[in-house]
């Protein structure tokens, strides 16, 4: 089980609250998050309340200024987390070159490993849909793992804007495995 601590202001300052679980919604205890410490597990947090906006993977560790957060610059504040079940595996999913799981043609990918960069290795310049059947995975919006992050759970996702992505490019992914 994970454990993490959000506080008011930078450099762990301020009043904090603990959990081990979902906070769809922070201002329900702080006035703002400016700092937190994972204590354990892993956790997505998010930009905007009911895991909305953009989003950043926190491992163990301390996160002093969520500005600045792992070298994303986020919004004044984290507004709401979720945390990372833990999945050992298998891994699987498909993507797909068009919306709707391919429905209309183009290209479809079987994937169970991390790729550091989909077009080199699928020829895919774009990812409009995606059927996550095991494990959790994140998308990034640039090759090599950078750019912005997007958690994908089991699941299917009929479009990009369903896993929270304002454009369908996805330049690279991975498995969740560290826990």
């Amino acid at each position: 089980m994970g454990r993490i601590i959000f506080y008011e202001d930078r450099n762990f300052q301020g009043r904090s609250y603990e959990t081990s679980s979902d906070c769809p919604e922070l201002t329900s205890y702080l006035s703002r998050c400016n700092s937190c410490r994972v204590e354990s597990g892993l956790f997505m947090v998010y930009e905007k309340p009911n895991f909305m906006g953009h989003q950043m993977l926190v491992r163990r560790g301390e996160y002093p200024d969520n500005q600045h957060l792992m070298g994303m610059s986020m919004s004044d504040c984290i507004r709401s987390s979720r945390m990372i079940p833990s999945h050992r595996g298998p891994f699987r999913m498909r993507i797909y070159e068009r919306e709707n799981f391919g429905d209309f043609g183009g290209q479809m990918v079987e994937c169970s490993d991390d790729c550091s960069s989909v077009y080199d290795t699928y020829k895919l310049r774009e990812v409009y849909s995606c059927a996550v059947t095991d494990g959790v995975w994140i998308f990034y919006d640039l090759p090599n793992y950078r750019g912005r992050q997007y958690l994908l759970e089991r699941g299917e996702y009929r479009q990009h804007v369903d896993w929270g992505a304002s454009s369908p490019g996805v330049g690279s992914f991975r498995r969740i495995t560290e826990f």
